[in-house]
């Protein structure tokens, strides 16, 4: 059942009114109209950041320039471009490694330096780190995103790219990434690596994902 103690937040909004700011439009519980100020204030300080600043100018220019126009692929040339990242890493699924390789290409082509990573890297068992043997029904040897993320910090990279890391893998890269990450694919063995796949047919062939407990 659903839990309706459950605090209200911008995924139980419907008006989506803060695009334009249109006050009247906002519900009772809209976090734009709760905002703490000075946890507003504190996140624009951020942007302050010479980094920060320079990132979030770039990434706003593309998206209003491309909006609509660009796929992600080009879109992820165009960012690194401006941003004046020169060396560009690559963490991928070793079963992704077929289009991180075509990526590279597309990368190399616009003159960028690239060096990849692949999940497996390193061929350490599973089992050596704690790993249940019956985990080895997906392969022997384990992904290990840290260490992806730590070669490509020794390689000084300028802006990393994750290639359909597994969930939770991507997680760590994300954490131990030192470089800023942007995620190209998003992995979806079942979906052809297309997660909304699900979303967008949640009233058929994945309704029972909605069903309440008790009903299953």
């Amino acid at each position: 059942m659903t839990n309706q103690s459950q605090t209200l937040s911008c995924i139980d909004c419907a008006a989506k009114a803060c695009k334009k700011g249109e006050v009247e439009k906002y519900p009772a519980f809209c976090l734009t109209r709760n905002m703490n100020p000075e946890l507003l204030q504190e996140a624009l300080n951020c942007y302050e950041e010479e980094e920060n600043h320079r990132i979030m100018i770039n990434a706003a220019n593309v998206e209003s320039e491309f909006y609509g126009k660009m796929t992600r692929v080009e879109e992820t040339v165009e960012f690194a471009k401006r941003i004046g990242a020169k060396r560009i890493g690559i963490a991928t699924c070793l079963g992704l490694l077929d289009e991180a390789k075509i990526f590279a290409k597309i990368l190399r082509k616009n003159g960028f330096e690239v060096f990849g990573i692949c999940c497996k890297a390193g061929a350490v068992p599973k089992t050596q780190i704690g790993i249940e043997a019956k985990c080895e029904n997906s392969g022997k040897n384990m992904c290990n995103p840290i260490l992806q993320a730590k070669r490509l910090n020794e390689a000084h990279t300028d802006l990393n790219v994750v290639i359909g890391l597994c969930v939770g893998h991507d997680s760590l890269f994300y954490k131990y990434s030192e470089a800023l990450v942007t995620t190209l694919v998003s992995k979806d063995r079942v979906t052809g690596h297309n997660p909304c796949a699900v979303l967008y047919n949640i009233n058929s062939y994945y309704k029972d994902l909605m069903a309440d407990k008790e009903e299953k």
